[in-house]
Formats: structure tokens, sequence, C-alpha cells
């Protein structure tokens, strides 16, 4: 998938947790939360410009998703500072999903692409795929990215209703 695309496919997997977070009365860390989540999704692309490294390959496996939740959830250890120790677990754990969920969302769309996607790599080399559209498909892409922005709505809905 191209660039719109990860987009709302990061909007449409972040949504449920946003309206969470929302709901139990963080409002603005759930909106923090899925702008870090949009900016990150096309993270695993950044492989088109490194040398040595195949697009699709390291950057586009589980292993990465975790590493990136984990980079993020150290930053957010350091940014802490709240009263109780409870807040700080729960920020930093917040933190670690938002940067998983954001390249899992990479590798999911991608998975609908004839291409696919080797998420166990190193340990398998087996590749998954969905074949549901070419990446450079400018509808799938677009109508992902409506259905992103309609999820986050109805989300948003969800957390303004209840307040």
């Amino acid at each position: 998938m191209y660039q719109h695309g990860h987009y709302g496919a990061a909007l449409l997997a972040y949504a449920p947790l946003g309206a969470a977070v929302g709901l139990a009365g963080f409002e603005a860390a759930a909106i923090v939360g899925g702008l870090v989540c949009v900016s990150l999704s096309t993270l695993p692309d950044v492989d088109h410009r490194l040398p040595l490294i195949a697009h699709r390959g390291p950057t586009h496996t589980l292993a990465f998703a975790a590493l990136v939740g984990a980079a993020l959830a150290a930053a957010a250890s350091v940014l802490v500072e709240a009263a109780s120790p409870l807040i700080d677990v729960v920020f930093v754990g917040f933190a670690f999903l938002v940067g998983t969920l954001s390249i899992g969302s990479h590798l999911l769309a991608d998975a609908l692409t004839p291409m696919g996607i080797r998420p166990f790599w190193p340990l398998s080399r087996r590749r998954y795929t969905l074949n549901v559209t070419p990446a450079k498909s400018p509808v799938a892409n677009y109508a992902l990215l409506l259905v992103g922005v309609a999820a986050t709505a109805a989300a948003a809905g969800i957390v303004v209703t209840a307040g």
C-alpha cells in the first residue's frame, strides 16, 4: 500500500484503542496516541532508503513492530512524571501499544497486496498475503483511508456521546 492507505490502516487499527482511552477520561492522550500512530505508520517503508535492506524485509516484521513499541515505551518512561507508579506503568504500556499497533497496521495493509509480507522473518521466510489489491491501486489506498477516517469519527462520536 501507499502512504494514504497506511494512514487509513493506522486510523482503523487505532480507533478502538483511542475510543477506550477516551472513554477512560484521557481524551488528550487518545488524540496524541492517534497522531503518533498515524505518524509512525509509514516507518517500515524507510527500507526504501536504506542500503542493503530489502523492501518488505526486516522492517516489515512483528519483531520490528515490537522494537518500535519498545522504543516508544522507553521514550515515554523518560517523559513520564506521574504522581503514581500505576499511572507510569499504564502510560508506558499505552506507548508500547501505540508503537506496536502503528507498525502492525502497516503490516496488515501490506498483507492485502499480492507481494505480501514475511512477518516472522528471520525465523520463517514464509510470505503471507491476502492478495486483495495491488499496492499501487489508488482506489484501494483511498478506500482504506476513508474507512480509517470513518472508524476514527465513529470512535470520537462514541467518546463525545458518553462524555
